[in-house]
Formats: structure tokens, C-alpha cells, sequence
């Protein structure tokens, strides 16, 4: 690397100012959609009670990156790991953290990089094996699907195998939903500069190379989900995320949705009942934040990111560890630590800037 020519001191010059102020807009404009809060442990929910936030305590799922809620357990949520990992998927109940059941798949492949699980109104739980970590060349992807176990115990479950490829070429994605309300399966690529949703056919074959086809842009996104009743999109990013009203199979109008601050913001899904969004991220003892949203307008907008576990906090209903991923269950300095992170991430981007500026001296 070229060594750059020194200085006699630091010269701020008026572009340098000017990437300083942008900057500091940037900063303002992403810590105002941060959702801060005061972290609060509340008491553990009893049957009934709508989903909390919660800690996913089982040590073996380390890289939670796919999230969906159960139709056949109220308050369980099916996750995964991400690449790397077997074809294990697991149960585990919002209202203590825990494993409740661990389902192998066999009659597959060997997973290459898992990255979505949505339901399906099936009663199928579809696993997206989408995720394309050379981005963007494996000229085939796959997606899993198999019945949703009607007890919930430890077994190895028969799934059903497709070979998905894209119209337009080999893309990274990780972002997989299904229609609750006609069964097709969409997914969402990423790139630096955004994605695609890509449409699937109208039923999948295992018999043969399924064609998904990009019917729209959307930014880049880590997950998605659809309401209950189908009628909203949900697309997350790491900073942020938005709402689609969906119509006739297309995306509508557009809306900011509040979203928690992770670590590893991995994934979203709508609670059962469809009046909360649930988000988690990866990590040892990850947590999973959920946001209600705004009953007055049919749950298609946020009521500013307030959690049910008390304020938007997003410490976990069993308190069991770090419930956004970045700091422990009761730790009333999650909104200093997530601003410090803010703080330090325009300072070095202030440092780039000034940096690139003088090289250009």
C-alpha cells in the first residue's frame, strides 16, 4: 500500500465539512429509528397471554437466522441455524426460552445454507436453503418442505426436496415467505445496491427445476414475512424495515415499520394472532424482540416499537441472557450501549472520510 504524503497538520477543507455534516444527518436519522428502551424482565407469560419477548437459551442454535410462528402450538416458533449446520430444526417455546422439540429432515440433501423458514396454509413448514455465500454462483438453490408435527417431540421428519432457480441468473438470498393465502413461495435476493423479490410458480415440483422470476426491487434484506391474513409484506433489514401492502400478488404502498437494534438482525415473523412482529438475531443466547403494531390502522403500521415485555424493551420474558443479541436480559444500559455503537460507527466513518480527503490533497 502507498504511504500517504504527511501533512504539516490537519487541514479540514470545506468538502470535509460537508461529508462531516451528511454524516451526522445519517447518524441522526438512523439512532431516531433505533428503538431504545428501558430493559425490563417481566414475569414469565402464562397460557394465554400474547407472545413475549424471549432469550433462545438452547446452546446448540447459535446462528438463529430464520424465525417462524407456529399454527398447530400457540406461543412456539420454528427457527434454524445458518450455514454449516445439519438439517436440524427446532421448536422452541416464547415462554421459557426452551427447546421443545428438535425435528431432523431426512429424504434431502445435505444443507448448504439455510437462511428462511416461513409456514405455509398448508399446515407445511417450508425451509429456505437459499443462501449463497460465494455471492451469487451456485446456479440452484433448494427449499425444504414438511408437515408441521401435530405433537411436539424430538423426531426425524420426511421433507420434500425442490430445486429452485432464478430467470435472471444465480442470486444470494435470504429472505423466503410463503402466501399464507395461496401458497406461493416468493424470495428476496440481496446485494449491496438492493434485491429483488422473486415470484415462484403457483405449486412447487419436486420433479423438476422450479423458475422464480423477479416481479420488483426491494432493498437490501435480511427477512420477510406475511401477515396472517396476507395481506401485508414485511421486509427487514439490519437497521431497518418496512411494510408492503400486498395486492394481487404485487407489492402496494410502502411504510416504515419500528424495528429493535440487533447485533445480527437475521430475521422477522408475524405472532399467530397477527398483531405483533416478532424479530431475532444470531448469537449464543439470541434474542427474539417483539413489536406491536398499531391496532387502530389493522396492524399495518408501528406503534413505535413498543414491546409487549414492557416499553420496547427487548429483554427476554425468561431472562435468560442477551434478548437483542448485544447485551444481557435486564441490562438498563442497552439503549447507552446501542447509542455508543452509533457513536463509534460515525466516528470512524467521520475518520474514513477525513482520510480519503486528504489523499486527495
Amino acid at each position: 500500500m502507498r504511504s500517504l504524503p504527511r501533512h504539516p497538520g490537519p487541514r479540514v477543507s470545506g468538502a470535509v465539512a460537508a461529508a462531516a455534516g451528511a454524516i451526522a444527518a445519517v447518524l441522526l436519522t438512523t439512532a431516531s429509528a433505533v428503538v431504545f428502551a428501558p430493559a425490563v424482565t417481566p414475569a414469565a407469560a402464562a397460557d394465554g397471554v400474547p407472545d413475549q419477548s424471549f432469550t433462545i437459551k438452547d446452546p446448540r442454535i447459535t446462528e438463529s437466522s430464520g424465525l417462524a410462528a407456529s399454527r398447530a402450538h400457540p406461543g412456539v416458533y420454528w427457527t434454524h441455524n445458518d450455514s454449516g449446520y445439519g438439517p436440524q430444526i427446532y421448536a422452541v417455546d416464547s415462554r421459557t426460552g426452551e427447546t421443545v422439540a428438535t425435528l431432523t429432515l431426512e429424504g434431502i440433501g445435505k444443507p448448504r445454507d439455510v437462511e428462511a423458514i416461513s409456514m405455509g396454509p398448508d399446515g407445511n413448514v417450508y425451509v429456505g436453503d437459499i443462501g449463497d455465500n460465494l455471492n451469487g454462483t451456485w446456479d440452484h438453490v433448494w427449499i425444504y418442505r414438511f408437515p408441521e408435527p401435530k405433537e411436539l417431540k424430538d423426531a426425524t421428519v420426511r421433507a420434500t426436496q425442490f430445486t429452485v432457480k432464478y430467470a435472471d441468473g444465480p442470486r444470494d438470498a435470504e429472505s423466503m415467505m410463503v402466501d399464507p393465502k395461496t401458497g406461493r413461495v416468493y424470495i428476496a435476493s440481496k446485494n449491496e445496491g438492493g434485491g429483488g423479490l422473486y415470484e415462484g410458480p403457483a405449486e412447487l415440483t419436486s420433479s423438476g427445476t422450479n423458475t422464480f422470476r423477479r416481479i420488483d426491487d426491494v432493498p437490501w434484506v435480511t427477512d420477510g414475512a406475511f401477515s396472517p391474513d396476507g395481506k401485508e409484506l414485511v421486509l427487514r433489514s439490519y437497521f431497518s424495515a418496512r411494510a408492503y401492502a400486498w395486492q394481487n400478488g404485487r407489492l402496494g404502498k410502502e411504510r416504515r415499520v419500528s424495528a429493535p437494534f440487533q447485533r445480527q438482525a437475521e430475521s422477522v415473523t408475524y405472532t399467530a394472532d397477527g398483531k405483533a412482529l416478532m424479530f431475532g438475531t444470531e448469537g449464543k443466547e439470541s434474542g427474539v424482540v417483539r413489536v406491536d403494531l398499531d391496532k387502530d390502522t389493522g396492524g399495518s403500521s408501528s406503534s413505535g416499537g413498543n414491546s409487549s415485555s414492557g416499553g420496547g424493551n427487548s429483554s427476554s420474558g425468561g431472562g435468560g441472557g442477551a434478548a437483542d443479541g448485544a447485551s444481557g436480559a435486564g441490562d438498563g444500559n442497552q439503549g447507552n450501549a446501542t447509542l455508543g455503537a452509533i457513536i463509534v460507527i460515525g466516528g470512524a466513518a467521520l475518520v474514513f472520510a477525513f482520510k480519503r480527503m486528504r489523499r486527495k490533497d
